[in-house]
Formats: C-alpha cells, structure tokens, sequence
C-alpha cells in the first residue's frame, strides 16, 4: 500500500522558516509529480508548489520568491522550504503525488494526511 507522510510542521512567527518533508512508501515503481497544497477552513485546498520527475518546478503566486521546491528522487521524498512566512501562510499543507505501482501501470494520485503550519506572534 502506498503512502505518503507530511512532516515539519509547527507554530513559527512572521518572517521565520519552515522545512516541510513528505516521504512515499509502499511499492513504488516511479512517481511523476510531487506537489504541495494548502488548505484554510471552508476553502478549498489551493495549489502551493509542484514539481515534476524531470525536475521542473512551478509554484503559485503568492509564494513565489519565499518557497522552494525540491526534491530526492532516490529517497521518495519531497522538500517545501518556506521563507518570510506570513500569517496568511497559516493552513494545512497537503503533500500530492503520482505514482505508479509497477511498470506498465496507470500513475495514480495519492494525497497524504496534512501537517499544520501556523504563522503568528
């Protein structure tokens, strides 16, 4: 069964920094996309930043220039770096990814369980 599992989030104050980690596990032949999400109450999940197998990445407007993508393909890990936070930074972070589970398969989309960021004084 895959798996994917957020860390790294927390409380930090305006203007700090964050490393959120999502790991996949489970039999994984390879994986496509690797993106980031954020959610609010009562909104829906917005798009924060993405990044393919190829190695390109795109982000959403209103993190860029303060978030980071990255990524460690040989450890089935993505990284989100985020810089001079702001309290409307505050959400659940949602990691997303493709995967497929061997080879010859359909990339399925698979959604771990959120990890909360929380950005006050």
């Amino acid at each position: 069964q895959i798996q994917l599992v957020e860390s790294g989030g927390g409380l930090v104050q305006p203007g700090g920094s964050l490393r959120l980690s999502c790991v996949a596990s489970g039999e994984i032949f390879s994986i496509d996309g690797m993106d980031w999400y954020r959610q609010t109450p009562g909104n829906q999940r917005a798009f924060v930043a993405g990044s393919n197998s190829g190695g390109g990445t795109r982000y959403g407007d209103s993190v860029k220039g303060r978030f980071t993508i990255s990524r460690d393909n040989a450890k089935n890990t993505v990284y989100l770096q985020m810089n001079n936070l702001k309290p409307e930074d505050s959400a659940v972070y949602y990691c997303n990814a493709q995967i497929a589970y061997y080879s010859g398969s359909y990339y399925n989309d698979y959604w771990g369980q959120g990890t909360q960021v929380t950005v006050s004084s």
